[in-house]
């Protein structure tokens, strides 16, 4: 057993294996995993092959570790535990096929099946005809009786080996030779098909994420050096050439070129960069050489952030997963159980039936029983949706926040920088005293100068001037309401028309599509600033599209004043509308709206990032609008649309439903064929070879079904 490779994270650790094929095993360790005290909670993603543990206490992750590696190597033998926290590669696929193991494993059964396909076509007597069988076999499916000897031992019965071992030692128990070894032939074939389609599953999954960079061109003095993104620190120096990946995050310092950012935002679209320039981690580079100052480390980069998220998503399980997990733990036994009692009973109770019959209808029952095409195909399904939506810039954190957005019943939108573009400029100024307006101006630049919200900045912008800073005392900010300052001794109070009620100043109400700043000097009303802000060209197609989805309810929560909030609301076809709110006036309206949904609805929150992080979290799926590059919206949301447009959500609506019907045509297909083989096991029409397909044929097709989801 090699060492486990680790990656902390406060009490979480991870461990990789390699050559895990059994979804059963995979859902038997996690269940052993989280047996173990101090264990917190343990999830073992079967497509990624990563065993994620969170302890209670840090100090016992050291013995935790080990204990689930011992684990894992006791349920699934032929499973490694490797070296290498880079899950969006597969080492094992090609090292396992080579090893002496493997081709050990395949001569025996080309052997086996030859000496069966002897057996069949060339009379022999008696005793050298079964003497072949026997050893055709021993050949092909002694690994699979020793295995559930071996896991009998262990106390885990109801298993795949231990079912295909006793239906085809029973074949053999009744004289059924050629039955018994051709079973155990079929159920070989279908088990290295099914492990190739979920390699092949796995491979074409990863490939949607293939962002990592594999290097960095380090500039040390004038020589460049070829390291690991991992080896470069902020404030290095890096060269990008055509052609290649980004590896880190930076600012251009030298040269011009374009780039392609699809594989981060799903978008087509190119965009320049030139010195000066933010350039993300994952873009490629397409024409010119780029000198970049790098501003994260490898671990804080957008490309290792989106693949952070996309590896661990599926540690979140969706319902339905969670459940085919505990269906699969009771139904194997019932259906042991249901078998011996059609071996047994029939023949006691039914006149002239014999034993041998009806145990062959009962073994019947015990191959086609295993649930492996559920077990398989349900998590490849979720993984595969989560990796088709991040391919389209839409990361969503977990199976569990993907199976939600199929119920959707309210949508609710911030307004600023999610449905309008988030780009104020000053459009009016207006004096409604003897001051000129190019002093309110001024006044509201020298007010806003501490402030980075967007309206501040757009003053500053519309301003031109240096600000100079000495000319304000006694600044205040009036949360959610604006700005009291003494400016050039006098006293300026400048924000809605909440701040000026507040202060008893007589305004003049303003009915306009942007948002209006009042301004009031020595008590007095002094005029007026009206900034707009322009709708996203996307906003109320979305809209009407979530509401073709089925969605019930748009609501816009929005601290902007009535009249703006109002206008571009209805413009855009919102059903509620809430305006002039402050943050936690925001959480409390989503309250209200959470009550009065449907029971099984979902109410679902999009915001523009960290100033939406109490709604975001609040929302049973948090949904952040803009997060290219953005840390806070990453962090704070359960979905994030890597670009600006609300009609991403459209698509991740239509994604999650894809998905779901997608697990559902699995769990149906595959529980009506092995239904309908069980019911004819048990007339004696169907026989050991349907039986075969009922269970690795149907796994099989629901894994290939299942890989449509990506695609």
């Amino acid at each position: 057993m090699g060492v486990a490779s680790e990656k902390i994270l406060t009490n979480r650790k991870y461990i990789y294996f390699s050559g895990l094929h059994c979804a059963d095993c995979a859902a038997k360790i996690e269940n052993e995993v989280n047996r173990i005290n101090g264990v917190k909670s343990a999830s073992l993603d079967f497509v990624s092959q990563k065993l994620t543990i969170d302890a209670i206490d840090k100090n016992n992750l050291h013995d935790i570790v080990q204990q689930a590696a011992e684990i894992a190597v006791s349920i699934e033998p032929d499973i490694q535990i490797i070296n290498n926290e880079n899950t969006n590669e597969n080492p094992n696929e090609a090292r396992t096929l080579k090893t002496k193991k493997e081709w050990l494993k395949r001569t025996a059964f080309g052997l086996g099946a030859l000496l069966f396909a002897v057996a069949v076509f060339i009379d022999f007597p008696f005793w050298a005809q079964l003497s072949l069988y026997v050893a055709s076999y021993l050949l092909v499916g002694s690994e699979v009786v020793l295995r559930a000897f071996k896991n009998i031992l262990k106390g885990r019965v109801f298993d795949e080996n231990f079912l295909m071992s006793i239906a085809t030692i029973g074949a053999f128990a009744i004289g059924e030779y050629p039955e018994g070894v051709a079973v155990m032939l079929f159920y070989q074939v279908g088990e290295f098909f099914q492990d190739a389609a979920v390699n092949r599953s796995r491979k074409s999954i990863t490939a949607l994420m293939d962002i990592r960079p594999d290097f960095a061109n380090l500039k040390v003095g004038d020589e460049l050096q070829r390291v690991s993104p991992e080896q470069v620190k902020i404030g290095d120096k890096i060269v990008v050439k055509a052609g290649e990946k980004i590896p880190l995050d930076g600012v251009v310092i030298d040269g011009r070129s374009t780039l392609d950012t699809s594989a981060l935002t799903g978008e087509s679209l190119l965009r320049n960069a030139v010195p000066g320039d933010e350039v993300l981690s994952g873009s490629i580079n397409k024409n010119g050489l780029l000198t970049i100052n790098v501003t994260k480390a490898f671990g804080e980069s957008t490309v290792s952030k989106i693949l952070d998220l996309v590896q661990n998503a599926s540690s979140k399980k969706a319902v339905t997963e969670n459940f085919i997990t505990k269906f699969a733990r009771y139904y194997t036994p019932f259906v042991v159980f249901a078998a011996a009692a059609l071996a047994v009973i029939p023949p006691l109770v039914i006149p002239g039936s014999s034993f041998s019959e009806w145990i062959n209808r009962a073994l019947v029952f015990l191959v086609v029983s295993c649930p492996c095409a559920l077990v398989v195909s349900i998590p490849l399904s979720f993984f595969g949706g989560i990796g088709g939506a991040s391919k389209n810039g839409i990361l969503i954190k977990g199976g569990n926040f993907l199976e939600a957005l199929n119920n959707v019943d309210t949508i609710v939108f911030d307004k600023t920088g999610t449905l309008t573009k988030g780009v104020f400029n000053v459009t009016n100024i207006t004096s409604k005293s003897s001051i000129t307006e190019s002093k309110i101006l001024e006044y509201a630049a020298l007010a806003e100068s501490y402030s980075n919200h967007p309206i501040a900045l757009s003053i500053l912008k519309a301003y031109e001037k240096e600000v100079d800073k000495t000319k304000i005392s006694n600044y205040e900010e009036v949360a959610g309401n604006g700005i009291r300052a003494n400016i050039e001794g006098k006293n300026i109070v400048i924000g809605n028309t909440k701040l000026m009620a507040k202060e008893n100043i007589s305004f003049e109400e303003i009915d306009t599509f942007g948002t209006v700043i009042h301004m009031s000097i020595e008590g007095s009303y002094a005029g007026y600033i009206i900034i707009s802000d322009e709708i996203k060209p996307d906003s109320k197609k979305a809209l009407k599209e979530l509401k073709s989805l089925g969605v019930k309810s748009l609501v816009m929560l929005t601290g902007d004043s009535k009249s703006a909030g109002e206008k571009i609301g209805n413009e855009i076809g919102m059903d509620q509308i809430y305006t002039e709110l402050l943050p936690h006036e925001k959480v409390e309206k989503l309250e209200m709206l959470d009550i009065k949904k449907t029971t099984a609805g979902k109410l679902v929150f999009v915001g523009d990032g960290i100033n939406d992080a109490p709604v975001l979290a609040r929302a049973d799926v948090g949904v952040a609008m803009g997060g290219l590059g953005s840390d806070a919206a990453i962090e704070a949301a359960d979905i994030v649309l890597m670009t600006d447009e609300p009609l991403k959500l459209v698509s991740a609506v239509k994604i999650a439903r894809r998905t779901r019907n997608i697990v559902w045509q699995n769990i149906i297909f595959a529980m009506a064929v092995k239904g309908i083989i069980l019911l004819l096991g048990a007339g004696g029409i169907a026989t050991m070879w349907e039986a075969v397909f009922g269970d690795v044929g149907v796994a099989v097709i629901a894994i290939l079904n299942a890989m449509r989801v990506y695609k």
